[in-house]
């Protein structure tokens, strides 16, 4: 790889831009069944479990992707790889729209998670290729809540096309845009400046599982896994699947009420990025304090949620998601840890080991979600109760005990191997 460039070039900016956009694209690809899931209840004459596994699934695949994605990056290049990741979503979604079978249509969602587990990382490499060291933090710190304006696109404008155009001419549509960004990756995006491809040498099984050991035997990155665990589930738990029918069969509010309250999370998401990307840089030291605050704060509230007598007000669900969105960019601190604990030859396998974090938490909740409602109460019509919602929604503290309790055991640990970079 050459030297890192000293300033920020417009070419920067224009090569993540592309980046973000097909990072974007996966995210609402990600986002669109939260919107569409009781569409898709029908067409496929479903159960809930059997919707979230449509989820799980995509998001199973996208997580165990991470590490083999970061090693096919450091040998064959972001672009390359970012190229066939685009290629893939729209293939899976021309077959998603096309087919009423569901077997069918979860091998779509599989084709739809491969190619978005392409993105991420390709984005971090771009990010660490092109930009300054001084900015680096920055540009990554903005990278994911920007990339999730794609999910922002799956609430609002998704529930309008789905209600005017129907479900194949809606996902048509959308795999069509799939084609677009990746011609734009294809005539834009280079690995470095100066250089459109950057090809690594090739790794032995024995090179791969070592470098994988030693990945996560640095305190740093478990810790980076952990913090992206608890700050990520609970948004996608809302944001993926069961956020618009916890809001209209539970909470008795609006399809077009719902709509607002998942794209308010997302406007929250990319709203607080820059703060928290400020707080980090001007207090590095209070990184885990900060992290430990937001579980407690989203924990609390959801608790006030679910424990309201009756329908919770809007005001209140409002609050809801824009905390829950807040605590998104948090989860960003995990691959700060990674980075500090890793040399550079293999923060590609770390940064995916760290991303996984939050992705298994995520298929985790949103499965027992589903299973959990399917054990629940139903109405006359066969509609799940605010009762059953109250009870499977609850499962989340469950995570946020487990991941609470590994972040303040692992970053006094952290202190101890690492008290140059350690936050106190």
């Amino acid at each position: 790889m050459s030297s890192r460039p000293a300033i920020t070039s417009r070419a920067a900016w224009t090569v993540w831009g592309v980046a973000v956009a097909a990072y974007g694209l996966g995210a609402f690809h990600r986002s669109s069944l939260a919107v569409a899931g009781i569409y898709a209840t029908d067409r496929f004459d479903i159960s809930a479990t059997q919707l979230a596994s449509f989820v799980v699934l995509q998001l199973a695949v996208y997580a165990v992707l991470q590490i083999p994605v970061g090693l096919l990056v450091d040998r064959f290049g972001s672009g390359r790889v970012l190229l066939a990741g685009l290629l893939a979503m729209s293939l899976g979604q021309v077959a998603f729209a096309l087919t009423d079978s569901f077997a069918l249509a979860l091998l779509a969602r599989v084709s739809v998670g491969v190619g978005d587990a392409t993105t991420f990382v390709c984005c971090l490499r771009l990010i660490s290729s092109w930009f300054p060291a001084r900015r680096i933090p920055l540009v990554t710190q903005l990278t994911g809540p920007l990339g999730q304006i794609g999910t922002i696109a799956a609430a609002v404008p998704m529930t309008w096309a789905l209600g005017r155009f129907g479900w194949e001419r809606s996902y048509l549509t959308v795999a069509a845009v799939g084609v677009v960004v990746a011609l734009l990756v294809l005539v834009v995006v280079r690995d470095e400046p100066g250089r459109r491809t950057l090809s690594g040498a090739t790794m032995s099984l024995a090179t791969v599982r070592t470098s994988l050991a030693l990945s996560w035997a640095e305190t740093g990155t478990r810790l980076g896994f952990w913090i992206h665990f608890s700050q990520h589930f609970s948004a996608s738990l809302l944001g993926l699947l069961w956020g618009f029918p916890f809001f209209v069969r539970s909470e008795g509010t609006s399809e077009a009420t719902a709509g607002v309250l998942l794209t308010v999370m997302v406007v929250a998401v990319i709203s607080m990025a820059p703060v928290v990307g400020w707080f980090v840089t001007r207090f590095p030291d209070r990184r885990s304090d900060l992290v430990l605050g937001s579980i407690g704060t989203v924990a609390g509230l959801w608790a006030v949620v679910l424990l309201w007598p009756g329908a919770a007000p809007v005001w209140l669900l409002t609050v809801l998601v824009v905390v829950v969105g807040a605590a998104g960019p948090m989860a960003m601190i995990g691959f700060d840890f990674a980075r500090l604990a890793n040399p550079p030859d293999r923060l590609a396998s770390a940064v995916g080991m760290v991303n996984q974090g939050g992705f298994l938490a995520s298929l985790t909740i949103i499965l027992v979600v589903g299973a959990l409602l399917d054990l629940g109460s139903r109405d006359a019509d066969g509609t799940y109760t605010p009762g059953a919602f109250t009870l499977a929604l609850s499962a989340q503290f469950v995570l946020w005990a487990v991941a609470a309790v590994q972040i303040w055991r692992l970053r006094a640990r952290f202190r101890v191997t690492e008290p140059a970079r350690a936050d106190r």
